[in-house]
């Protein structure tokens, strides 16, 4: 009796090793996804496609929102790894998420940057981004056609604004800008009002125009003060505009200057975000850079699979750059997709023949 009940025992823990190990092996991976804030609209679409597409890959995964404090993200990051996760997709607020990428890779975990190079930094090897310098090619670029400098002889004046000096993406856009409009400030046919730095190298100056954490208030603030200083005495034809949540602030801000009633200066965009593409169906804004989140999210999910699954990563639609992005401790394998250039002429068919928005929507 005692040798069958020994037995019975026996086989009894041998049966749970075995189904123990097999629901270990069952158990899906998990990806934390660190998203920056969410009063920039984009942040909020990325977080719900990035998710959707690792469950879509049979992934576990979990978004966490900043709300632009790099502490609470830092500790949402602490959290994703205490719970187990096996790879992080950090779209950071500053540089003080280096001690967070840190701790994921003492534990084991990768780190995907998304978006937002992560600078001052060796612990983690991947960046997904869109081409950045292009972005601010196609503002500026929509600057110098709309305003003829190619073939004007009568200045036209312009303010420059830029992003937040903490989001090294800033940096990328402006000077993608300046590419295109330095010539002709240079030729004298472009005049700037106010601070005038020509690149992001100019540290003084680019620090003047930038907009702490892409804050919509700072910038209309900052262009009310343009309109009652520095610009008081000039009609403004354009106004360098690094993203779209900024445009519509600095739209808003002109538009209580009687002289721009009538006449909005061009100002530029970025993101796509609704209120802004029907600025521009209005007529109120003159362009936006769309970088489609969706393609951006799944794109990050290829990558993070192909990194999980200890394959070299292809992904459709983009192109892996390793001499462009330093963190100025190396130099991270960055895979780059490309932007859209949206204006009155196409928005329909990039915005909503692509399903991103409804008609309804534009109503």
């Amino acid at each position: 009796m005692k040798k069958f009940a020994m037995g019975s025992l026996v086989l009894l823990l041998a049966m749970s090793f075995v189904f123990g190990a097999g629901v270990k092996e069952d158990k899906k991976q998990f990806i934390g996804l660190a998203m920056p804030e969410t009063h920039v609209e984009r942040w909020q679409m990325d977080g719900a496609a990035l998710k959707a597409d690792a469950i879509a890959k049979g992934y576990d995964a979990e978004v966490a929102f900043g709300d632009a404090d790099q502490t609470k993200q830092n500790a949402q990051v602490s959290d994703f790894i205490t719970k187990g996760a096996d790879l992080l997709i950090i779209g950071s607020i500053n540089n003080g998420v280096v001690s967070a990428v840190a701790d994921a890779r003492r534990d084991g975990v990768e780190v995907i940057a998304y978006d937002r190079l992560i600078m001052d930094t060796d612990q983690y090897d991947y960046y997904i981004t869109f081409d950045n310098f292009k972005v601010g090619q196609f503002q500026g670029r929509a600057i110098v056609e709309a305003l003829g400098l190619a073939t004007t002889t009568s200045v036209k004046y312009i303010t420059l604004f830029a992003g937040s000096p903490t989001d090294n993406n800033a940096f990328y856009f402006f000077d993608g800008a300046m590419s295109e409009l330095r010539p002709y400030v240079e030729k004298g046919v472009l005049k700037i009002v106010g601070p005038a730095p020509l690149a992001s190298s100019d540290t003084a100056n680019f620090t003047r125009i930038a907009t702490e954490n892409w804050r919509a208030d700072l910038a209309k603030q900052r262009m009310e003060n343009l309109l009652n200083g520095d610009a008081k005495n000039y009609v403004l034809d354009a106004v360098l505009a690094p993203n779209d949540t900024l445009a519509r602030a600095i739209i808003e801000a002109l538009l209580t200057d009687a002289k721009y009633i009538n006449k909005i200066p061009v100002v530029t965009g970025q993101d796509g975000e609704l209120a802004s593409i029907k600025f521009i169906r209005d007529g109120k804004q003159a362009m936006t850079v769309f970088k489609d989140t969706r393609d951006l999210a799944k794109a990050a999910i290829i990558l993070a699979d192909a990194i999980l699954k200890g394959e070299t990563p292809n992904i459709p639609g983009a192109r892996l750059d390793t001499e462009t992005y330093n963190t100025g401790k190396k130099y991270i394998k960055s895979y780059l997709l490309e932007p859209i250039n949206v204006t009155k002429d196409n928005y329909e068919k990039v915005m909503i023949d692509s399903g991103y928005y409804t008609a309804d929507q534009l109503r």
